[in-house]
C-alpha cells in the first residue's frame, strides 16, 4: 500500500470534527437527537470538492438506507398512551399530560395499519436525493448507462428505491434501469449473522449499568403527572421516557405534525443523556469494540464484497454505470464502521465516554446513504483509478493513506478492505 503522510493529518483533522460538539448539534437542532429518526438533514449540503485535473466520474457504488417511515411495532404507539391513561384514570395528569395524551392518541390512530411503512417525507428524501446524484455526478447518469437498483425485500425500501429510480428516469428518460428485491440477494443487503446475537446480549450490561446515571425518567414524569407518588408506583417509567422519546423524536417523519412541537417534554441536558444511552446501545449493536469481540460490524463483509465486485466489474468495462442499493440503518452503521469512515472503526469499552468520539446520529439519520463515486483520467488510462466517498452527500475520510483527499486511489482502498477482511478469523463463515 502506497505512503502518503499529507493524509495522516487531514484524518486526523477530520476525526475529531466530525467527533466534535454533540450537545452544540442537538442546541442547534434538537431533532438530531432523535438519533435514526432524524429526518435526512440535507438543507445545509456543503460543495463537493471539483476532482483532480483529467478526472472524471464514471461509476457509482451505494448503500443507502429507507426514508422517513412510521415507528414499528404497536407497543410504539401503544405504550405511551396506556401509561398516560392511567394517568387520566386517576385524576393524575397535568395540563399537560392531557394535552400530550390527546396527540398521542391521534398518533397512534393515524398509524394504524402503517407498521413500519415509509411516510410521506421518507419519499420526498428519496426524490431529492436521487435529484442531487444525478446534479452532482452527470457523467455517470449519461446516455443509455445501466443502473442496477436492488434492495431487500421489506415494502420500505422497495419504496424507498422506487422513488430514487423514478426520478433518475425522469431526469434520464435514456437510462437502463433494472430494479430487484429478492431473498436471493439478502446475504448482502442485509446479512442475518447467527453469531451478532448472543455477542450483544452478553455486552448488554455494560451500558445498562450506565442507565440510571444517564436516564432520569422523574424530569418527564413531574411535567405530565400531578403525583410523583402515582408515577412512581404505577408507570413503566424507564419505558415511557424512552418510548416517548422515540414518539416525539419520530414525528419529524410526517407532514400532519409539522405545526405540533412536543420537544418541551425533553430541554437539551435530557436530549442529550437519552441519546447516549441510545448511542452506546447502538455502538453494541453495529461498532468496532472489544465488548462484542470487534466481530459485530464485519457481519458487512459480504456487502463489502459486493461493492468491491462491483467496482471491478465497472472498471474493466470502462463505461458509466451505477450501483444501488436499499435497505436499513442497521446495516448502514456497521457498514460505515466495518470500513472505517470518518472514525467509526473506534475501538472501546469505556462506554460512558464513548459519546466524545462516536456518534451514531451522524451515519444514520432517516434515509442515510453511502456513496462511493469512481474517477477515471480520460486523457491517461494508465492512471490510477481514483474514488471518493460521501456519507449522506458530505465528504468523508478513510483510514488509507492518500495525496490528494478527499481522494483515494481506488487500489489502495481496494487493498485496505480486502486485507481487513481477511484479518478477521471469523471470516469465512460469513462470506458466501
Amino acid at each position: 500500500m502506497k505512503t502518503k503522510s499529507l493524509a495522516l493529518l487531514l484524518a486526523a483533522c477530520c476525526f475529531l470534527g466530525i467527533n466534535a460538539g454533540v450537545r452544540e448539534d442537538f442546541k442547534a437542532d434538537i431533532k438530531a437527537s432523535a438519533n435514526n429518526y432524524w429526518a435526512y438533514p440535507d438543507s445545509d449540503l456543503p460543495r463537493l470538492t471539483p476532482a483532480p485535473e483529467g478526472y472524471t466520474p464514471f461509476f457509482m457504488n451505494h448503500y443507502g438506507r429507507h426514508g422517513s417511515r412510521w415507528l414499528i411495532g404497536s407497543k410504539a404507539y401503544n405504550l405511551p398512551v396506556t401509561q398516560l391513561e392511567k394517568g387520566e384514570r386517576n385524576g393524575k395528569l397535568t395540563k399537560r399530560g392531557k394535552e400530550v395524551l390527546a396527540l398521542a392518541r391521534q398518533m397512534r390512530a393515524d398509524a394504524i395499519g402503517r407498521d413500519g411503512e415509509l411516510s410521506d417525507i421518507g419519499a420526498e428524501q428519496h426524490q431529492r436525493i436521487a435529484a442531487r446524484m444525478y446534479r452532482n455526478f452527470p457523467e455517470i447518469f449519461a446516455g443509455n448507462a445501466p443502473v442496477r437498483a436492488r434492495s431487500t425485500v421489506v415494502i420500505r425500501c422497495i419504496l424507498s428505491m422506487q422513488n430514487e429510480v423514478d426520478i433518475l428516469k425522469m431526469l434520464n428518460p435514456n437510462l437502463d434501469i433494472t430494479t430487484d428485491a429478492s431473498r436471493a440477494e439478502m446475504y448482502y443487503m442485509n446479512y442475518d449473522d447467527p453469531v451478532v446475537g448472543p455477542l450483544r446480549k452478553g455486552a448488554y450490561d455494560h451500558y445498562e449499568s450506565l442507565r440510571d446515571k444517564l436516564l432520569k425518567p422523574d424530569k418527564l414524569g413531574k411535567r405530565l403527572f400531578t403525583d410523583m407518588k402515582f408515577y412512581r408506583d404505577s408507570i413503566d417509567s424507564y419505558d415511557f421516557t424512552l418510548y416517548m422519546f422515540d414518539l416525539v423524536g419520530n414525528m419529524q417523519s410526517h407532514h400532519a405534525y409539522d405545526a405540533i412541537d412536543l420537544w418541551d417534554l425533553f430541554p437539551l441536558d435530557e436530549a442529550v443523556d437519552i441519546w447516549r444511552y441510545n448511542n452506546m446501545r447502538w455502538y453494541i449493536w453495529s461498532g468496532e469494540t472489544p465488548l462484542t469481540q470487534c466481530r459485530i460490524d464485519f457481519m458487512e463483509a459480504n456487502l463489502v464484497r459486493s461493492f468491491i465486485e462491483d467496482a471491478d466489474r465497472a472498471i474493466a468495462a470502462g463505461t458509466p454505470s451505477a450501483s444501488l442499493r436499499f435497505g436499513h440503518e442497521s446495516v448502514v452503521l456497521p457498514l460505515t464502521c466495518l470500513m472505517g469512515i470518518n472514525g467509526m472503526d473506534y475501538q472501546t469499552t469505556d462506554l460512558e465516554n464513548l459519546h466524545k468520539h462516536w456518534a451514531s446520529y451522524k451515519v444514520f439519520p432517516m434515509a442515510c446513504n453511502l456513496q462511493m463515486v469512481y474517477y477515471r483520467n480520460t486523457s491517461d488510462p494508465n492512471a490510477d483509478v481514483l474514488v471518493k466517498v460521501l456519507l449522506n452527500e458530505r465528504e468523508a475520510t478513510l483510514p488509507v493513506l492518500t495525496d490528494m483527499a478527499p481522494y483515494y486511489h481506488w487500489n489502495d482502498v481496494r487493498d485496505y478492505l480486502l486485507d481487513k477482511l481477511s484479518r478477521q478469523p471469523y471470516i469465512q463463515s460469513i462470506l458466501q
